[in-house]
């Protein structure tokens, strides 16, 4: 009799829990969590020398100046010593940076959100960079722990259509989503917020809060979104294969490099024209504006083939 109670027991308990499943799986295709995979991961890569060398000067002189980055980049009073030097270095070469911070801090500048949520805060961050994008064409979203070199964004994109809708960074895959890591930085096409935006009104597709039992990252939400609109995730590439958007820092990447082949760090660390690093604290930010941009070897005349001049009006170095 104990026997039969206690199977029976066991049988109520698993199908209960069948049952939990069933219904999660079900909310996640009604909701448009569950996509058929449609599209297979490809690579957005920068243009070659050569093929830089080929465009006539007033094509080139075009190009460089139409290419103008909004950076968005979202951040906390918990964060605001990187904050300050996210502020002081990098995002000065933004055309437009703009901090959204969770809830007004005195010291620093931002465009408070009101959200903790982290999913929340970058929906109301991107629904204001969009209502604010006039004249911007990409839009450049980061933590402050993320150092960009915006100049070789430029050099990424100059040749890409804003009017399609690219979403680049590092992409990884979990399951059938593809999605950028957002330690990596996310790029986005003026096109892919457009339709990003107007995801934002349908809580069917694109919720404020996700459904289940678990809950998801900030960049796997963004990814469901996107993908629901026909926007896919895209790996960033220079125009030999290697990844322009890094999720490690300099000094990590090169400690990697060195336990795998101490022989070649360099061709096995970085591209020449890597975009973002991560995990930088304020002082390797510091170190990184004084390689990147102010060091120079003596007696060295440059001539770069394709120049982004800096925004107008800023103090970047």
């Amino acid at each position: 009799m104990i026997s039969e109670g206690s199977s029976f027991i066991k049988g109520l308990m698993l199908g209960g829990f069948f049952c939990i499943v069933v219904t999660f799986i079900g909310n996640l295709k009604e909701h448009g969590h569950s996509i058929p995979d449609l599209h297979h991961h490809h690579h957005v890569k920068a243009a070659s020398k050569e093929e830089l060398l080929k465009l006539p000067g007033a094509k080139k002189l075009e190009l460089s100046q139409r290419v103008r980055v909004y950076c968005v980049i979202l951040v906390s009073p918990k964060d605001l010593i990187n904050w300050g030097a996210a502020k002081e270095t990098w995002s000065k070469h933004c055309d437009k940076p703009v901090f959204y911070s969770s809830e007004d801090a005195k010291a620093l500048e931002a465009v408070v959100v009101g959200e903790k949520d982290e999913w929340l805060k970058l929906r109301k961050a991107l629904k204001h960079a969009y209502d604010n994008s006039k004249g911007y064409s990409w839009f450049f979203i980061a933590r402050p722990t993320t150092f960009a070199i915006i100049e070789n964004l430029k050099y990424l994109v100059f040749n890409k259509d804003p009017e399609q809708p690219f979403y680049i960074g590092h992409s990884v895959k979990s399951g059938e989503l593809e999605y950028v890591e957002f330690d990596s930085g996310i790029v986005l096409s003026i096109e892919a917020l457009k339709r990003l935006v107007g995801a934002f009104n349908d809580p069917e597709k694109c919720p404020e809060k996700g459904h289940g039992l678990w809950t998801v990252s900030e960049e796997k939400e963004l990814a469901v979104c996107l993908k629901y609109t026909g926007v896919y995730a895209e790996n960033g590439e220079d125009a030999q294969g290697k990844g322009l958007f890094n999720t490690k820092s300099v000094s990590s990447l090169i400690k990697d490099a060195l336990a795998q082949n101490n022989q070649e760090v360099i061709e096995g660390c970085c591209s020449d024209l890597a975009i973002t690093f991560n995990g930088m604290g304020p002082s390797q930010m510091h170190v990184m504006m004084f390689g990147v941009y102010r060091l120079r070897p003596y007696g060295h005349s440059f001539h770069d083939s394709l120049i982004f001049l800096p925004p107008e009006g800023s103090d970047n170095d």
